[in-house]
């Protein structure tokens, strides 16, 4: 279902090699003006990184995907060291429909890293404060994307972002890698994803999107039976394991809204009372749907 470019006669390549169509934007208004302009190409440095990085080594035949890096300096010091909060989002399109589903939607509030202007940027090298954060949050995006469109078809890539991970943790001086008890962090999320634990959920994963919101417009009670086979599954696996981590936060966080959407006319609302057992952050949300 994923859709090929049609290029240009006149191109000298078969189709586009890299996989992220990236933004980045930053807000630096919290130091001082040195510092600011220290960091004037920062963003473009970022988008260039990103977008002309080949990161699964291969061709890249499908639409590339997009996502955003929106980025919050909180503190700068000896000349070229900055803390930062960074917004990250990424795209799918959705078949049979203009309006993309959210597939990440997280913030990452410890990002510690290097940079002088006009610095080079080299994908997996020794480790990098500054490229390993992107890389990392590259193929999280990758594995996302295509843990959509094939069962547990992001495993490679959610390996090399768990490497990273693991390369981070044992760097002296990185920060932001190891486990945390906040509701978000990095290692949280990858070892969530890896562990087997929740299999069956990448594997719904996958149905959620590819046989569930990708068929809704065609066969829209198909869609919805998949939609609320997750649902169940991670109704049926709380009752066995605590279900609270990283991982069912982050996909809730992307997806309770659109969930929302394509169940809002499901007839049996008892669905909700379900969505609020695996995902309390959000039962404002489907209160709305059981009371309207």
């Amino acid at each position: 279902m994923k859709k090929l470019f049609v290029l240009m006669l006149f191109l000298p390549v078969l189709y586009i090699a890299q996989e992220l169509d990236a933004k980045v934007t930053i807000n630096n208004e919290k130091l001082l003006a040195v510092y600011k302009d220290k960091l004037a190409n920062f963003a473009l440095d970022l988008e260039n990184y990103l977008n002309n990085t080949r990161f699964t080594g291969q061709n890249w035949e499908f639409d590339r995907i997009k996502c955003t890096f929106n980025i919050f300096f909180s503190a700068a010091s000896n000349e070229n060291s900055y803390s930062a909060q960074v917004s990250i989002t990424s795209l799918r399109p959705v078949e049979g429909s203009t309006s993309p589903s959210l597939m990440l939607n997280i913030v990452d509030n410890n990002w510690e890293f290097l940079y002088e202007p006009g610095q080079s940027m080299y994908f997996i090298q020794d480790y990098d404060a500054l490229t390993d954060f992107l890389d990392f949050y590259a193929f999280i995006i990758i594995g996302l994307n295509e843990d959509s469109y094939a069962e547990l078809g992001g495993t490679e890539y959610f390996n090399q972002a768990y490497n990273i991970a693991i390369l981070g943790a044992s760097t002296p001086g990185s920060s932001g890698w190891d486990k945390a008890s906040s509701s978000y962090n990095r290692r949280g999320l990858i070892d969530d994803i890896l562990n087997e634990k929740y299999r069956t959920f990448r594997e719904d994963y996958f149905n959620y999107h590819y046989n569930g919101i990708d068929i809704y417009i065609s066969k829209k009670d198909e869609a919805q039976k998949n939609i609320i086979k997750l649902i169940k599954n991670l109704e049926a696996l709380k009752t066995k394991v605590d279900i609270y981590g990283t991982l069912v936060k982050t996909f809730f966080d992307a997806k309770s809204g659109e969930i929302v959407t394509y169940l809002k006319d499901y007839p049996d609302k008892s669905i909700f009372k379900s969505l609020k057992k695996v995902d309390p952050p959000h039962t404002a949300k489907y209160d709305e749907v059981i009371y309207d």
